[in-house]
C-alpha cells in the first residue's frame, strides 16, 4: 500500500515536471514553425530541451541508439512500435531528424499537450475514411517538401502481451507513393515503465533503436504486402532480441 502511494505521488510529479517545462518551452517550440517550416530545427531543439528538463527531474531518462544511420538531409518515413504515453518523448530524442507526426485526434483535445503538438502533428480520427485519407494527402505534400513524417503503423497503443499488433497498410502505401524509404524506430522498455492500461509511471530508461532503412525504390501496390510484412519481422525482431537480453 506504502509503495503504491508512493508510486501515485511520483505520477503526479512527473505530471507536473512534465507540463512546467513544456509550458516554459512553448514560445519557442511554436513560434518559429508559425513562421517557417525551415525554421523547425529550432522548434525541436526546444522540443528535445523539454524532454531533457523532465528527465532530469524525474529519473525517466531517454537514449537514441543508431542515430548515425538517419541522413538528416533527405525525407523518411519514420515508423515506430506504440506502448506507452512515454513514446512522445522518447521519439524527439530517437530520431535526429525534424518531422511531423501522424497521431489519433483524441490526443488533440489533451489540455497543453494538444495546442501545442498540434504545430508539428497532423491528426486523424481513425474510424472516419475521409480524415485518413486527408491525413495522408497533408503527409504526401509534406514528404515533397522535404519533411519527414512519423506514423506508428499499429494504429493504436499496444495494450496486449503480444509483442507488435498487426501493421496497418497506410505509412507503407504511402511510402511506395512517395518513393520515399522506409525508417524503422523500435521503442523499448518504455511499457515497463509505465504498465498497459496504467498511467502510474516509474523511473527508468527508455531506450530507441533505428534499424536500418528500408528502400521501395521502384515498389508497386503489388509490393504492398510484403513491404509491410518485410518492416513487421524486422522490428518485432529486434523487440524480441531486446526482451531476451534484459
Amino acid at each position: 500500500m506504502l509503495k503504491k502511494l508512493f508510486q501515485y505521488i511520483y505520477t503526479g510529479w512527473s505530471g507536473i515536471m512534465f507540463i512546467i517545462p513544456m509550458i516554459i518551452f512553448t514560445p519557442f517550440m511554436v513560434i518559429p514553425i508559425l513562421i517557417s517550416r525551415r525554421l523547425d530545427f529550432i522548434t525541436f531543439f526546444f522540443i528535445r530541451a523539454w524532454v531533457y528538463m523532465f528527465g532530469i527531474t524525474t529519473g525517466i531518462w531517454f537514449t537514441g541508439h543508431n542515430k548515425k544511420l538517419v541522413d538528416t538531409k533527405k525525407s523518411h518515413i519514420f515508423v515506430i512500435n506504440h506502448t506507452s504515453f512515454l513514446d512522445a518523448c522518447a521519439i524527439p530524442i530517437a530520431i535526429p531528424s525534424t518531422l511531423v507526426g501522424l497521431g489519433k485526434k483524441e490526443l488533440s483535445k489533451i489540455p497543453i499537450f494538444g495546442w501545442v503538438t498540434s504545430r508539428f502533428a497532423i491528426w486523424i480520427d481513425r474510424s472516419n475514411p475521409e480524415s485518413r485519407k486527408e491525413g495522408s494527402k497533408k503527409m504526401k505534400a509534406l514528404l515533397k517538401g522535404g519533411t519527414s513524417v512519423l506514423v506508428a503503423p499499429e494504429g493504436t497503443r499496444n495494450n496486449t502481451d503480444e509483442v507488435l499488433l498487426p501493421f496497418r497498410y497506410g505509412p507503407f502505401r504511402l511510402a511506395i507513393e512517395s518513393q520515399i524509404p522506409i525508417t524503422p524506430v523500435v521503442i523499448h522498455n518504455a511499457a515497463k515503465l509505465m504498465k498497459r492500461g496504467s498511467l502510474l509511471l516509474k523511473p527508468g530508461v527508455v531506450h530507441s533503436y533505428i534499424l536500418p532503412e528500408v528502400s521501395v525504390e521502384g515498389m508497386t501496390e503489388d509490393h504492398l504486402e510484403s513491404l509491410t510484412q518485410n518492416v513487421f519481422k524486422m522490428m518485432k525482431n529486434k523487440i524480441e532480441e531486446l526482451n531476451q537480453s534484459t
